[in-house]
């Protein structure tokens, strides 16, 4: 091999090299998900949660982290006109079964209006749909219409599946031992900062 052919092989391997670099830099950073856990450790505005998988993750509180209270409810809670979501899955016949029902407090009301594809706790996707009840069946569980900006669907909801209230909060709701979904700041990784927290009270987990 000549001295000429050496170097250029060097020079080669060294462009090679550094593309590999500058592509690991400008690699993007895949933003954090939607958090669901357990409050293990307090301090000021820093906290840490243990997610559903035994992971710790260090999340910020800031001035602007929005607080939300999930509290356990009931079936009859469900009425015409409730502003709700629910996150379900659809059915061949082009309803959708629910998996759970939140039912919003009416200063919430509003809130994530509209149907969209939803990933719950156990990793598969579904939808969430969030609206106001208008037509409802009390039949064997419940089978209700519920209307946002641009459409319908009809949720059929079994005698079974988890109900629960949706209340503004604040800070104060943070305890040792709350159970969590912690929805990040756009663009966060890591360190986790709370865009919002919806956080159960007495022992509730949040089924969404």
């Amino acid at each position: 091999m000549t001295r000429q052919k050496m170097l250029t092989g060097i020079l080669l391997g060294a462009l090679t090299l550094g593309s590999f670099a500058v592509m690991a830099a400008e690699a993007p950073v895949k933003p954090m998900g939607i958090l669901r856990g357990t409050l293990t450790e307090m301090s000021g505005d820093q906290l840490q949660v243990t997610d559903r998988k035994g992971a710790k993750h260090e999340v910020t509180v800031t001035s602007k982290t929005g607080f939300v209270a999930v509290a356990q409810g009931k079936i009859s809670d469900i009425k015409p006109d409730s502003f709700i979501g629910t996150a379900a899955a659809p059915q061949p016949d082009g309803t959708l079964k629910a998996l759970e029902v939140h039912v919003f407090d009416p200063a919430l009301r509003g809130s994530g209006e509209g149907f969209r594809p939803w990933q719950g706790a156990d990793g598969k996707v579904g939808t969430m749909t969030n609206g106001t009840v208008g037509q409802l069946v009390n039949a064997n569980g419940r089978t209700m219409t519920v209307k946002y900006q641009n459409g319908e669907k009809k949720v059929v909801v079994p005698d079974d599946v988890p109900i629960v209230t949706l209340s503004p909060g604040d800070k104060s709701l943070l305890k040792t031992g709350a159970h969590v979904i912690i929805f990040p700041d756009a663009g966060t990784t890591k360190p986790v900062v709370a865009g919002r927290m919806i956080v159960g009270v007495n022992g509730t987990i949040p089924p969404m």
